[in-house]
Order: C-alpha cells, then sequence, then structure tokens
C-alpha cells in the first residue's frame, strides 16, 4: 500500500486505484477540492518524488503545468510512495455531530436565519466559510455557514425558501426552537488564506453572503492586529428587490467597524456595496466617499 508524505509533513497511506484527494480525506487530511472530476484544478499539487497514475482526464492542467510535475489529486492515484507538495488546509476534519436549533428569525420574505446550538462538549473547529450538510426525516442539504466561530457554540444559516421543496417546508412550516437535528460538517475549501496586505473583493448574490459574511466577522475579530489586516475589504452583493439584502454590516459594527456602504441600482435589481480601508479609515467617519470607492446613489 503506498505512502504519500505532504510538504507539510503529514502522511497517509493510499489504496490501490483510490485517489490521492480520496485517501487524504480518508485520513482527515485536508486538501483543497472541488468538482472531483480533474477539472476545476482546487486540487493541483506537485509530484516531488514518486509516481502516479491518471484515472481521468486532467483538464484543469495545461501542457506546461504536467511537463512541471503538477497533478490533480481527485483523479490521481499512487503506484508507488510519493511525496507530494500541496496546501496544508490544516486540520479541520468533518464529522457528524447532534444540534439544537437555538432561534429562528424570517429576515426576508423567503429567508430564514437560524441559530443551531452545538452540545458544550463538541469540538467544531473551522474555518469560516465553509458549510455543512444537515438533514431531516432523511432529506438532507448544504447550507453555508454564516457566522465565525465563537465561544457559544452557535452555527448560524441563511436559508432561502424554495417552493415545494422539502427541506424548505420543514425549515418554513414545521421547524421549531429545540428541534433536534444532525449534522456533517465542516465541508469545502472556501475559506481565506493569507491576507496581509491584500485587496479582498468578495462578490455574491442572495444568500450566498452568508459565507461572507463569517469570513467578513473574523476580519473584524483580528482587526486590531495590524499584521494580519488586509490592505481593503470591498463587498458587492446583489440582489433582485430590496429585501433580499437581509443583512446590513453598517448596521453590526462588531463586523465592519469602518465599513462604508451603500446601495447601488443594476440592470437586474440592487447590487449592495461595502469598503473598508486601512487608507481611508478618516472619511468613513465623516460621511464622505473613501478615495477607495467612489460616491453612488443610495436609491
Amino acid at each position: 500500500m503506498p505512502l504519500v508524505q505532504t510538504s507539510s509533513g503529514k502522511s497517509f497511506s493510499a489504496d490501490d486505484g483510490e485517489s490521492l484527494l480520496e485517501a487524504a480525506l480518508r485520513a482527515n487530511v485536508a486538501m483543497a477540492y472541488s468538482c472531483r472530476t480533474g477539472r476545476c484544478s482546487s486540487c493541483k499539487s506537485q509530484v516531488r518524488k514518486g509516481t502516479t497514475i491518471a484515472t481521468h482526464d486532467e483538464l484543469g492542467l495545461s501542457p506546461s503545468e504536467r511537463e512541471a510535475g503538477w497533478i490533480l489529486a481527485c483523479v490521481r492515484s499512487a503506484a508507488s510512495d510519493v511525496h507530494l507538495d500541496v496546501e496544508d488546509l490544516g486540520d479541520a476534519a468533518a464529522g457528524t455531530l447532534p444540534c439544537r436549533i437555538q432561534s429562528l428569525e424570517q429576515v426576508a420574505p423567503d429567508v430564514l436565519k437560524a441559530q443551531l446550538r452545538l452540545p458544550p462538549t463538541s469540538e467544531f473547529g473551522y474555518l469560516p466559510g465553509p458549510y455543512i450538510v444537515i438533514g431531516n426525516d432523511g432529506v438532507r442539504r448544504s447550507y453555508s455557514i454564516a457566522n465565525a466561530p465563537g465561544a457559544d457554540k452557535h452555527i448560524e444559516l441563511h436559508i432561502r425558501q424554495v417552493p415545494s421543496g422539502a427541506m424548505s417546508n420543514y425549515w418554513f412550516g414545521q421547524a421549531k426552537v429545540n428541534d433536534l437535528l444532525r449534522l456533517n460538517g465542516p465541508l469545502g475549501t472556501f475559506f481565506l488564506r493569507k491576507v496581509e496586505d491584500v485587496d479582498l473583493v468578495f462578490l455574491a448574490t442572495g444568500t450566498g453572503m452568508a459565507p461572507v459574511k463569517a469570513m467578513l466577522e473574523d476580519l473584524a475579530q483580528t482587526a486590531r492586529d495590524t499584521s494580519r489586516q488586509a490592505q481593503s475589504v470591498s463587498v458587492y452583493w446583489g440582489a433582485r428587490v430590496p429585501q433580499d439584502l437581509h443583512w446590513r454590516p453598517d448596521t453590526a459594527r462588531r463586523v465592519t467597524p469602518t465599513c462604508r456602504c451603500c446601495r447601488v441600482p443594476t440592470l437586474r435589481g440592487l447590487a449592495y456595496a461595502a469598503t473598508r480601508n486601512k487608507r481611508c479609515s478618516a472619511s468613513h467617519a465623516t460621511g464622505r466617499a473613501p478615495r477607495c470607492m467612489p460616491a453612488a446613489p443610495t436609491s
């Protein structure tokens, strides 16, 4: 059975024919991935030593990347012991946990904010940005986590109502406080990497704002550490109607304490723009448009 070692010093075994990604996830080694079909290149890794076999076309690689030893871990199996140069995503591993509904609040005509409460002794560590899978009566759906980790062990979800949807029928017609559910997660690799002196731009529509909100909360928690601050943070949130903009960064100073926000009319509804910049915080306080963002109409 081949042994796979990563550049961060972690190691795991791989079964014959098993993809490197599957072997890593089985061993709770977190690697970036998305499509699992060799198309998106999220799981791109470089082979430093050993031999691997492609089990599917690696459409996400260019010819020059192939020549340089890059592979896609989701469609490669190990033919010998392998040493991979791959990004280390930490030690957060998915698990299944019980949870109870702490609160329910309808924040828009078709959006529900649900707060879930985990057991006091549970271990559920995550970086802001991932999602969980949660179900009821055999129906399971995926929802992004909408808050940064906190000591209260609460998980916030923003749930869009789908007409005649099985889980929507539960959330919007049957769910009540203290309902017992089970969740699996954290899942996915959508989270911030290094942000120091980087210009961050977030784009989201509808309830896709949920993981962005979690990241903004986390950025606010580290705002006093100047060595970990982004150069600027810009958020653009698209909506069909004003009611879809169910959360405002400027009304929650703990999230973006120096944030300037405005509504920007677009051809297909509204876009909600927010920006924060280390170089223009003074203009936020006066209400004038900061240099990093032009003034916009507020209809």
